[in-house]
C-alpha cells in the first residue's frame, strides 16, 4: 500500500511538473511577462556622393576607411573657370548698380545747368533766324531779294525753331527727373544681376563635396584629375552613427512592446551585449522577411520595429544579423 501511494506522489509530481513547464499542457497561455527574443539586422544605411557641378577633380581628401565627420571637405574641384564667371558677374552688378543709382536720382546740377545753357542759345539763333525771316518777308515779292535768298531765309527759321523745341524739351525732361518706369526697369536690371552673380556663387561653393554627416568612405569612384559629370558618384558614405536595428515581431507580441522600451542586442560572434531602445513601431504588417532568423514559419505576419543602439562600436557592424532581447515586454511595466 505505502509502495503504490509512493508510486501515485511521483506521478503526481511528474504530471504538474510537465504542466508547469508546458504551461499547462498549453490550455491556460502565456502570461505575457515573461522574457521576449526578437531577430533582425544591422541597418544599412549608405549614400552616394557626387558634386552638383561638373568639372576636373583637383584633390581628394579622404580615401576608402577613412573615417569622417559632418561637413568635412571630401574633394575639391579645379575653380578656374568659375572664378572668372564669378568676376565677370561681379562687374555686371557694378555696372547694374550705376545704371539704377543713376536713375534713381536723376540728372546732377551741373548737367541741368548745362541743358538750360544749350536751351538758352537755342532760343538765341532761333530769335536771329526769326528776325531774318520778318525783314525779308515783304522784299521778295518786289524783287529786292532772290526767291533763292529767302528760301534759305526760311529754312534757317525752321531748323532754329527745331533745334530750340529739342532743347527745351531735353531741359523739361532733366528737371522732372527720370520716369517711375525707368527706375523700376533698373531696379530689375540689377537683381537679375545679382541673381546671376550668386548663381555662380553657388556654383563655386559647390565645387567642395563636404560629408553631409559622419560616417566611414565605403567607396571612392573616382580620382584627382578625372572629368566628373553632376551628379556622378565620387564617394559612397556609410552612416553608422546611430546605428539603427531593423527587428521584426510577431503579431501576437505586437502588444508587449512600446516606443521607448529598453532592449539588448547581441550578435553571433561578438561577447559584447549593446543596449538600445525602441524608437519605431511600423503600424502596417508585412510578411517575414526571409533574412530574420527563426523557427517560425516565415509566412507569418510580422511588424517591423526600429531599434536605435545607445553603444555600438566597431564590432557591431551593418547589416549583421542579430539578436533583440526585450526583459521586460509588457509595456505596463516599461521605464
Amino acid at each position: 500500500m505505502n509502495r503504490r501511494k509512493a508510486i501515485l506522489i511521483a506521478v503526481g509530481a511528474v504530471l504538474l511538473l510537465a504542466a508547469t513547464l508546458t504551461k499547462g499542457f498549453g490550455l491556460f497561455g502565456d502570461d505575457g511577462n515573461g522574457p521576449l527574443t526578437l531577430y533582425g539586422n544591422v541597418d544599412i544605411r549608405e549614400v552616394d556622393l557626387a558634386f552638383r557641378v561638373g568639372g576636373r577633380i583637383d584633390t581628394m581628401a579622404v580615401d576608402e576607411g577613412d573615417k569622417v565627420t559632418k561637413g568635412q571637405v571630401l574633394a575639391v574641384l579645379d575653380t578656374a573657370t568659375l572664378d572668372s564667371r564669378l568676376h565677370q558677374a561681379d562687374a555686371q552688378v557694378a555696372s547694374a548698380r550705376a545704371q539704377f543709382i543713376r536713375a534713381k536720382t536723376g540728372s546732377r546740377p551741373q548737367e541741368i545747368m548745362q541743358a538750360e545753357a544749350r536751351a538758352k542759345a537755342a532760343r538765341a539763333a532761333y530769335e536771329t533766324a526769326q528776325g531774318d525771316y520778318d525783314r525779308r518777308r515783304g522784299l521778295v515779292d518786289p524783287g529786292a531779294i532772290s526767291r533763292a535768298a529767302w528760301d534759305q531765309t526760311v529754312a534757317r527759321r525752321d531748323s532754329a525753331a527745331a533745334q530750340l523745341r529739342e532743347a527745351e524739351a531735353v531741359l523739361s525732361l532733366m528737371r522732372e527727373g527720370s520716369r517711375v518706369e525707368d527706375v523700376e526697369a533698373a531696379a530689375a536690371q540689377l537683381k537679375a544681376a545679382e541673381a546671376a552673380r550668386d548663381a555662380i556663387a553657388i556654383d563655386t561653393g559647390d565645387a567642395k563635396l563636404l560629408a553631409p554627416s559622419a560616417g566611414t568612405i565605403l567607396t571612392r569612384a573616382r580620382e584627382p584629375g578625372a572629368i566628373v559629370q553632376p551628379t556622378e558618384t565620387v564617394f559612397t558614405l556609410t552612416i553608422d552613427r546611430p546605428m539603427r536595428v531593423r527587428a521584426y515581431v510577431a503579431e501576437s507580441d505586437l502588444s508587449r512592446i512600446a516606443p521607448g522600451m529598453a532592449v539588448t542586442v547581441t550578435a553571433d560572434g561578438n561577447p559584447k551585449t549593446y543596449h538600445g531602445k525602441i524608437g519605431y513601431i511600423s503600424p502596417r504588417a508585412e510578411f517575414t522577411p526571409k533574412t530574420v532568423q527563426t523557427t517560425d514559419l516565415r509566412t507569418d505576419l510580422v511588424y517591423r520595429l526600429r531599434i536605435v543602439v545607445s553603444d555600438p562600436d566597431g564590432a557591431l557592424r551593418q547589416g549583421q544579423p542579430v539578436t533583440v532581447d526585450i526583459t521586460k515586454p509588457n509595456p505596463a511595466r516599461a521605464d
